[in-house]
């Protein structure tokens, strides 16, 4: 049970012994408060926020200690309005610069859903048709040649992830410092853009298909992608704080971010905005959270209700890693459905030294935004998320299986070392008392002992390639659990290795 759950129930014992202490006619009042609707916080009660910010107020220095995070900024949505804020932490460690909710953020891939707001616009202005083929709209850019059809790519695949578009390049390659020179967008497309799967044929998360969204926006707009976004999108939510593209203000207000080693990133701007460029304050997020909600409170006109709803419907099932914390995938939102039937929309960032997400119910228009300046946040998220959920009522919403995950890596570690050190003592002790000898041609089991040493080197090899990759996506969901992973899965291997060469003598005979 989490702590604000033990408190309580500290409370109420504590009260049941003042109440037997009462006089009878104080008993009788407050038995029919009581029975009159008096109870303890509920989403729906007034004093609902401020229990459970004062929670957070000590819930999450705790988690970021735990885990090492420099700094988070975070917001909370209710009944369709931003209701709470507030930073914890360093946007600069070095510097001891406090983290505010004023600090302007990479948000990383929740640009992905922002960008979907902007296709949709177009749609309503009749300028853009779902289901056409993308190539329509982009006159003066030819997909590469493929044995799959390019025609096939239509708008409504681009927005949801099925038009067999890869990931494309990420990590420090496609990185610029602000304002330094760089690739077109339509040449960091024209190296970015193959298609490796025929279109409609599953869901592939995709980068280079929203940026190729952002060239089609350009073409059918016939402005920047950046001002466009900034005239029909963020303006208009009331998004004052964030764009599309960097701002010579951002400069002081911008966190440092840090990689998963602690390495301090410096501030960078991608050549395509679209998939993962928009810079924001943690309060803009909140309201674009806000401008989903059935019951929202945001004024604005910049999409139909029905184009929202549109947003938000399921367009593709995921499968394999992603659909361990996601059933479906709408334009530019993941979308799961919950224990109690109801649906929730969210989306997740992360960069070079950033790390986003914002999560929310439209129906109850409840919703949560965490957005922080370190690469290792998955298991903090997961945890606020979790706690999250608790507090409102509802089973753990699915990236909350990010904490189960990291148990079970945990007991896998535990499990694999235990193995290798049983084997490393039955290994010494057969060498000493003369068990065992260097053998590794002896006939016996000869077979079976090369499979061994064969799958000690498939270890070995691939904790060597995993060790030479610039960016381990692994690394980022398990910051604690990787090097210990690593060391067991390399005990494992070199026990099992050294074994296969040095059999027992009743095996060799």
């Amino acid at each position: 049970m989490i702590r604000f759950k033990q408190n309580t129930n500290l409370n109420r014992i504590a009260g049941m012994r003042r109440f037997c202490r009462m006089p009878r006619v104080a008993m009788l009042i407050l038995l029919m408060s009581l029975l009159m609707g008096c109870h303890a916080a509920k989403p729906g009660a007034p004093d609902f926020l401020d229990q459970f910010s004062a929670f957070l107020d000590e819930r999450i220095p705790e988690l970021i200690e735990k885990y090492d995070i420099p700094g988070v900024s975070m917001a909370l949505v209710h009944k369709g309005r931003p209701v709470w804020s507030k930073a914890y932490g360093y946007a600069d460690l070095n510097q001891k610069r406090v983290m505010t909710v004023d600090a302007v953020c990479r948000v990383e891939s929740i640009s992905k859903s922002v960008t979907a707001w902007g296709v949709m616009r177009l749609v309503e202005q009749g300028l853009i048709d779902l289901d056409e083929p993308a190539q329509t709209y982009l006159p003066a850019f030819r997909l590469p040649q493929s044995e799959h059809s390019g025609q096939q790519i239509t708008v409504r695949r681009l927005l949801s992830g099925n038009a067999g578009l890869p990931l494309g390049t990420i990590g420090k390659s496609v990185e610029y410092a602000p304002q330094s020179p760089m690739p077109t967008l339509q040449v960091f497309l024209d190296r970015e853009v193959q298609l490796l799967n025929e279109p409609g044929a599953g869901f592939m998360y995709s980068n280079v298909g929203f940026n190729l969204l952002e060239l089609l926006i350009e073409e059918v707009a016939g402005q920047d992608f950046a001002d466009f976004m900034a005239q029909q999108v963020l303006q208009p939510l009331g998004m004052a704080h964030s764009s599309f593209s960097w701002r010579p203000s951002f400069g002081a207000r911008i966190p440092t971010g840090y990689e998963l080693d602690g390495t301090p990133v410096p501030p960078y701007v991608y050549p395509a905005g679209a998939a993962g460029g928009l810079f924001a304050t943690v309060g803009d997020i909140a309201r674009f959270v806000c401008a989903g909600m059935i019951r929202s409170q945001i004024d604005h006109s910049v999409l139909m209700k029905e184009s929202i709803a549109q947003i938000h419907t399921p367009q593709v099932e995921i499968p394999g890693l992603f659909g361990f914390v996601a059933d479906q995938y709408g334009f530019g939102h993941f979308i799961e459905t919950l224990a109690d039937g109801r649906t929730a929309v969210w989306h997740g960032g992360q960069g070079h030294g950033w790390m986003t997400h914002f999560h929310a119910i439209p129906e109850s228009g409840d919703g949560i935004v965490i957005l922080t300046n370190s690469q290792r946040s998955w298991p903090f998220m997961a945890q606020v998320l979790t706690d999250w959920s608790r507090w409102l009522g509802i089973k753990p919403v699915k990236m909350g299986r990010i904490t189960i995950a990291i148990k079970a890596l945990w007991a896998l570690i535990g499990i694999l070392l235990l193995i290798s050190l049983l084997k490393a003592y039955r290994l010494i002790n057969g060498l000493l008392n003369g068990a065992r000898k260097f053998e590794p041609f002896a006939p016996q089991y000869r077979f079976w002992r090369l499979l061994q040493f064969i799958f000690g080197l498939i270890i070995l090899a691939a904790l060597a390639w995993s060790v030479a990759q610039p960016y381990r996506f692994i690394s980022s969901i398990f910051p604690q659990g990787v090097f210990w992973g690593g060391i067991s899965l390399l005990a494992f291997s070199m026990i099992n290795m050294i074994t296969a060469l040095f059999p027992a003598k009743k095996e060799i005979k």
